[in-house]
């Protein structure tokens, strides 16, 4: 099995790329808005995906975190709120805001599992700071770690409930970035004690099934490398400090905070610590030459990949997507904020 989450092209497989996923064997696939039309054709996407390779858990995972970030829009699919709505509803009522952010999650998570996606790039860890950039902004839970905890736990609980995996991201925290590492590579240059608060949450949450690392450089851990391609940050701040144990896998490969050409990237990712690496733009040519120059993916990330896919039960019966809704917009209402 190849260590890589890859993209597709488009809304259905071609023949190119089923003849190379059936070769190459990558431990799942991503989707973004290019693949999904609707209900119907998602559907028969994720279930040809899974007959190409004989895995009913098979790993596909999208990004679908409500607010700025959904790849299934309207008018298809239901819009989901920000995380910053939920924050702003902790500051009166911390017991609302929880459940209010697990029954979105449960009712995002069945949009999710109706089509056959088995794992969404949620909740955000990210511990929100004052004049940081934007690309995390709305997106987060709140500048408190342990409301940030809180509140990431009950995402996670939600998706479970719904049948979904979640990915805590991006670890070991994106909240200081001063750029936006789609574009540029970040340099955090807080101190290691001021990081504490920043990989807070992650240690909290340290039992989460998989997480999803950030292209940022901490000079306080390691000066010359990104998180995702560093030995010392894996090993010691992410697997020792935090005690993450899970499937850990790459932000985006493509994004322009790293050097190199994408397969390079890949290889620098996975040698340096990270299970699997994410390739999210379905291009051939980068796709081969990660598949070319990975090697097969190792004994404890294939077991970390196992654990992660387990933890799905399936659907456990409660309220459905009408109710949990409701009742979600019944509590952001105490706050006046808008769903």
């Amino acid at each position: 099995m190849t260590p890589a989450i890859f993209g597709m092209a488009g809304p259905a497989l071609t023949a190119e790329e089923r003849a190379f996923f059936r070769e190459s064997d990558p431990a799942g696939y991503i989707l973004f808005g290019r693949n999904v039309e609707n209900r119907a054709q998602v559907r028969a996407l994720t279930d040809s995906l899974r007959d190409l390779h004989g895995r009913d858990d098979l790993f596909i995972c999208i990004d679908q975190e409500g607010g700025r970030v959904a790849r299934m829009k309207p008018p298809e699919w239901l819009a989901f709120p920000p995380g910053e709505v939920f924050d702003r509803l902790y500051d009166i009522a911390p017991a609302s805001a929880i459940e209010a952010a697990r029954a979105n999650a449960e009712a995002l998570g069945l949009d999710l599992a109706e089509v056959g996606i088995s794992v969404d790039c949620l909740p955000l860890l990210d511990v929100r700071q004052p004049g940081a950039h934007d690309v995390i902004g709305d997106r987060a839970l709140g500048q408190e770690p342990q409301r940030v905890a809180a509140l990431g736990r009950a995402v996670l609980d939600g998706l479970a409930r719904a049948g979904v995996v979640g990915i805590v991201k991006h670890i070991p925290g994106h909240g200081r970035a001063l750029c936006d590492s789609h574009k540029h590579l970040p340099t955090v240059t807080a101190s290691a004690e001021d990081l504490e608060s920043d990989i807070a949450p992650f240690r909290t949450l340290a039992s989460a099934p998989v997480a999803m690392t950030a292209h940022i450089v901490y000079t306080a851990w390691d000066s010359e490398n990104p998180a995702t391609q560093s030995p010392f940050v894996i090993a010691e701040i992410i697997r020792k400090r935090i005690g993450f144990d899970g499937l850990l896998l790459s932000d985006d490969l493509d994004m322009e905070a790293l050097s190199g050409t994408v397969p390079e990237r890949a290889e620098r990712a996975v040698a340096a610590g990270c299970d699997l690496a994410l390739n999210c733009w379905g291009r051939m040519e980068d796709m081969i030459g990660i598949a070319e120059r990975l090697p097969p993916m190792r004994a404890d990330s294939r077991d970390r990949l196992d654990r992660a896919m387990a933890s799905i039960r399936g659907r456990v019966a409660g309220e459905d997507q009408a109710r949990l809704l409701a009742r979600r917009d019944g509590l952001l209402g105490l706050s006046g904020a808008n769903a």
